[in-house]
């Protein structure tokens, strides 16, 4: 379900009446967590927080005209997802999330590599979300991102 929006708000408002709220929740949980250096527009149809080309000229080796992406957010047909591309590169971060999770949320953790899915909007771990999204610097983002990803 990509959209084809060019403006976060604009994003949202698309959005069916029941998710609307909590994708807004995520959105500000996000941008009020992050450390500073990320930065929020659309990319791929979803909200993305990325480092932009004035802290990481490079950009992105898969298209290095498109900024270092980090965390996506999007509402998908079964569910909202959360992708957060330190826990894809990071084992030490994914571990800490998934002994987390337990501790925030009654329902089973559903994931991917880097895709949390969230399906009951009703219980997402907004405090757990926060959390993790304090957990890498832009520096330490971009440190990680080239021993794991840059050749």
């Amino acid at each position: 379900m990509q959209s084809n929006v060019l403006h976060p708000k604009e994003y949202i408002e698309s959005l069916p009446e029941d998710r609307k709220n909590p994708v807004r929740k995520l959105q500000e949980i996000i941008l009020e967590n992050l450390p500073e250096g990320f930065q929020e527009h659309m990319g791929y149809g979803m909200l993305c927080y990325s480092v932009p080309h004035s802290i990481y000229p490079a950009g992105y080796h898969c298209d290095p005209k498109l900024p270092l992406p980090f965390i996506s957010l999007a509402s998908q047909k079964n569910s909202i997802n959360l992708y957060h591309m330190g826990i894809y590169a990071d084992e030490k971060l994914l571990q800490w999330f998934q002994n987390e999770y337990p501790n925030h949320c009654k329902t089973k953790l559903d994931m991917g590599k880097s895709c949390i899915r969230f399906k009951k909007v009703d219980q997402i771990p907004y405090e757990l979300v926060a959390e993790l999204c304090r957990k890498i610097s832009v520096k330490q983002w971009i440190e990680t991102y080239e021993a794991n990803y840059k050749r």
